[in-house]
């Protein structure tokens, strides 16, 4: 029984360095090629060095990070050309999200949809770009959960985690008239699946990632904090 209660315990301390570095890379905390110290994540999270170790296992297979062998472990810094790729994979989950959810019909999380879309206008005629980024955030994961589909999720999941969209949203959203051409992007996807235009709502689904994947890479360093991303175009 103690044995079985220590175990659990290592569990629950893994899981709560996992989540919180984890949250810290994709929100820009922990920034691209920053070293990650076992000693100095153990004394943040009061647990041993074992439960940081497999913790940052996990974020090498998500990853997020890289063990350099003899050097240490890294937050993954990504190529520009992972980056494209990652936004294609982006463009196809998305669009087949806003295809399935409009063939729901008349399902309660629209509902949720339209009053992101109200905050959102509200945010984009205050010029807060800090504001909207967490709203286009909301609006995408909205959108996927409508979709209804647990494998879309989970992969969706993954792909947004190794993407650190919330980095990205932020630097794609300080090019010049990029707030209130997202809001009409997202207000046209939203009318056509209530439409109930399964096709018409991916296709608009994917020309909006297309639109932020643009705006994205035309601004510089959107990952790095400064940092070029590494050219293997």
């Amino acid at each position: 029984m103690q044995e079985d209660a220590v175990k659990v315990g290592r569990r629950g301390a893994q899981e709560r360095v996992l989540a919180g570095v984890r949250r810290g890379i994709i929100e820009g905390r922990h920034l691209p090629g920053e070293p990650l110290s076992e000693l100095a994540l153990a004394s943040e999270y009061d647990v041993s060095r074992t439960p940081v170790r497999e913790a940052l296992k996990q974020l090498q297979i998500e990853g997020l990070v890289e063990v350099r062998p003899r050097v240490g472990t890294f937050v993954r810094s990504p190529s520009r050309r992972e980056v494209v790729e990652l936004f294609e994979l982006k463009e196809m989950l998305e669009g087949m999200a806003a295809r399935l959810l409009a063939c729901r019909g008349a399902v309660p999380i629209l509902d949720e949809l339209d009053e992101n879309i109200e905050r959102s206008g509200s945010a984009v005629a205050r010029d807060d770009a800090e504001g909207y980024a967490a709203l286009v955030h909301e609006f995408h994961e909205l959108l996927v959960r409508g979709a209804d589909s647990s494998q879309l999720e989970s992969h969706y999941r993954t792909l947004m985690n190794q993407l650190a969209y919330h980095r990205l949203v932020s630097a794609s959203l300080t090019r010049p008239g990029r707030l209130g051409a997202s809001l009409a992007e997202h207000r046209y996807v939203l009318e056509l699946i209530r439409e109930k235009d399964g096709f018409g709502a991916e296709f608009a689904m994917r020309d909006h990632v297309r639109s932020s994947e643009r705006a994205t890479m035309a601004t510089d360093d959107p990952l790095t904090g400064g940092r070029p991303l590494r050219k293997e175009l």
